[in-house]
């Protein structure tokens, strides 16, 4: 029951500090704007703030809230920020041009997955996201989807895949994630007791986890059927993943990566010394031991 009661504060502690890094994330994110805004504008004596730039500010400014705008908001009063924020939303529903002549506007189901391909995959760009809209059927122009998500306050691919952070992207990819990795045994044989290496992997959006392989010595040539195990077209743990979160241990060969990357699986190593970011893995092997 301790033990229970320990894990449950550690969860806890853990939730609250990824929440404060993201807010920290989200200020950094909007200070950077807000920067980059005041050096368009030193050219000039007075500034003067463009649409497109009072979208960008509304859209980074609206995520830190009034209380916080007012300690790290320079340019304009936190008021203001709002206000453009209000006027960006306002526009989203403006129904004004459909009662002129002319183009057809964009479908809303379009516009909601444009949109949506936009934020789940930070490093497309409109080319991208054109193909990909092809490929379901709908045909769309680039300067089309730009404006999309220039209204949205979506900035170009470069600038917005830079600005992710690891719980932006761990939920923008919920459903297409998983991780791995390995936790020992100890199991008494003939010849003694002989430790085992068990690799696990586990669906971060339901927790569900598998065990694919038990091996007391592993190496490249084990890791590599485990992985083609785990991509099997037809029954494979990870048949529906996009990502595959893993640490830093050398079993993770370049053929682990090949193998899936063949799969469609992206292999995504994890810096030094930074366990918390596969930590839904790492609960699982405390759980083992």
């Amino acid at each position: 029951m301790p033990v229970m009661i320990l894990q449950t504060w550690q969860f806890i502690v853990l939730a609250l500090a990824g929440w404060l890094s993201q807010q920290q994330q989200d200020i950094v994110a909007y200070l950077s704007e807000e920067n980059r805004v005041l050096r368009e504008q030193l050219k000039g004596k007075r500034l003067r703030f463009t649409d497109d730039q009072r979208r960008r500010l509304a859209a980074k400014g609206k995520a830190l809230g009034s209380k916080v705008l007012r300690e790290v908001c320079t340019l304009v009063t936190p008021e203001t920020v709002l206000r453009w924020y209000r006027t960006l939303i306002a526009m989203k529903y403006d129904g004004s041009a459909k009662r002129w002549p002319g183009r057809p506007r964009v479908q809303e189901s379009i516009h909601e997955l444009v949109v949506r391909m936009a934020k789940e995959n930070l490093s497309w760009g409109y080319g991208r996201i054109q193909g990909a809209l092809q490929n379901l059927g709908r045909t769309i122009g680039r300067s089309t989807i730009a404006r999309i998500l220039k209204a949205h306050g979506i900035e170009p691919a470069p600038q917005r895949h830079k600005g992710m952070s690891w719980a932006t992207f761990l939920k923008s990819h919920w459903e297409v994630l998983a991780a791995t990795d390995f936790f020992t045994v100890e199991v008494m044989t003939l010849r003694g007791l002989v430790r085992y290496h068990v690799l696990f992997v586990i669906e971060l959006c339901t927790r569900r986890v598998q065990i694919a392989g038990i091996v007391p010595e592993p190496d490249g040539r084990w890791m590599a059927q485990v992985t083609r195990n785990l991509t099997d077209a037809v029954d494979g743990f990870l048949r529906n993943k996009r990502y595959l979160i893993h640490d830093r241990d050398p079993l993770y060969t370049k053929k682990f990566r090949q193998t899936l990357r063949a799969a469609g699986v992206r292999a995504l190593k994890l810096p030094k010394r930074a366990p918390n970011l596969n930590g839904y893995a790492s609960w699982c092997t405390s759980l083992a031991a």
